[in-house]
């Protein structure tokens, strides 16, 4: 039987809470489904006011607004990110200034980000890759130092944890200003298309709920807050349906069960191909000691473009789809023109080493690893 590289995993009630949905007569959002999931995340992860959104790439677009970017702001990411990490400020008139991977795993080199700090810097962006933790500490003590907001892009991070230097641990997405999730098919807890925008700072929380609510105090109004609600600032429809959110509330009552599983299969690789991996040179995932693992990813680095394309070939003509991920955004075809010509090795090297093995609840892991031990 084939392996696909991903396979949704459905907990039984999604279908029964849609219909659900559908009866209580309430489809537009915000209602009984976005507010269960809303609580949920607030009251079990600790994070400020969530706002679910269509996607995480609408609770980076709401961040960018909320954060106020201008054109001609800097702001400063990873280049080895989705696009969607940087569109949302490039909309707003942003330049990037992308910042190298660490040379042990593709999370952001946080004592590089110093370096690129100028006047016009307005924000950093770390982007938890794999849901392992960006080195948090000391980026918000670099924030803290210039005065500076921390947008977390935590699209892979639900469930996921950082320890700081006194033992405190906090999730990530509830250390940054302002963090955004998804909850796209391929990650841990999905609703087909989702995400959500955890607001941290109090200063935003008012005017996050107005931009969601396309640039209304619509929601206030509902509140019996206030008589009559209008257009009060810029927004736009950011808010999921209620049949969306249903689908993730029956998610998110499972989601210890879920995320066993996957801390089983990610177990499982490691273990299978330590002693493989090492015998060929080829990299496996490492945690740094600040970070949890919630088994949203398991990579591999290899040696060379070469190698990893032969590797790909390899699995695929065994009927196992395991694929590349990101592609460094300083090199694209859109931002290489305003790219300041510094190199990042590190990023370029996971462009073209990182492969990406079958995950997903459920998945039989013996034949990944015994098909890989042959290569």
């Amino acid at each position: 039987m084939p392996i696909p590289f991903n396979r949704p995993h459905l907990t039984g009630k999604e279908a029964h809470y849609m219909y659900d949905a559908v009866y209580e007569g309430k489809l537009s959002g915000n209602g009984k489904y976005t507010q269960l999931c809303q609580r949920f995340f607030e009251e079990y992860y600790g994070f400020g006011k969530c706002l679910l959104t269509t996607s995480c790439t609408d609770a980076l677009e709401m961040a960018a607004l909320l954060v106020d970017i201008q054109p001609g702001d800097e702001v400063i990411m990873p280049s080895y990110t989705f696009v969607s990490t940087a569109n949302a400020f490039i909309l707003r008139g942003a330049n990037i200034r992308f910042c190298d991977s660490r040379s042990e795993e593709p999370n952001i080199n946080a004592e590089l980000i110093e370096e690129l700090i100028t006047p016009r810097t307005k924000a950093i962006v770390p982007v938890h890759y794999a849901g392992v933790a960006c080195d948090m500490e000391r980026i918000m003590a670099l924030a803290a130092k210039y005065n500076l907001w921390v947008v977390e892009d935590a699209a892979q991070a639900i469930d996921s944890y950082y320890t700081f230097s006194d033992g405190t641990q906090k999730a990530l997405g509830s250390i940054g200003h302002l963090a955004a999730f998804s909850f796209h098919e391929t990650k841990n807890i999905i609703s087909g298309e989702g995400g959500m925008l955890a607001v941290n700072d109090e200063c935003f929380k008012a005017r996050a709920e107005i931009i969601w609510e396309k640039g209304t105090n619509r929601s206030s109004f509902f509140r019996g807050e206030v008589d009559k609600y209008g257009w009060v600032d810029i927004g736009s429809s950011f808010l999921p349906s209620e049949i969306i959110a249903a689908f993730l509330w029956a998610q998110l009552e499972h989601l210890e069960q879920i995320q066993q599983c996957r801390k089983a299969i990610w177990q499982a690789y490691y273990d299978g191909l330590q002693e493989w991996a090492v015998r060929h040179g080829i990299g496996l995932p490492i945690i740094p000691p600040y970070a949890s693992n919630n088994a949203h990813m398991f990579y591999l680095i290899c040696q060379s473009l070469e190698q990893r394309t032969a590797l790909i070939e390899h699995l695929k003509k065994n009927r196992i789809l395991a694929v590349f991920h990101y592609l460094s955004l300083h090199k694209s075809p859109f931002y290489a023109p305003r790219h300041d010509g510094r190199e990042l090795p590190n990023s370029d090297r996971y462009s073209d080493c990182l492969v990406r093995l079958p995950m997903y609840y459920g998945l039989e892991v013996e034949q990944v690893v015994e098909e890989l031990i042959k290569f």
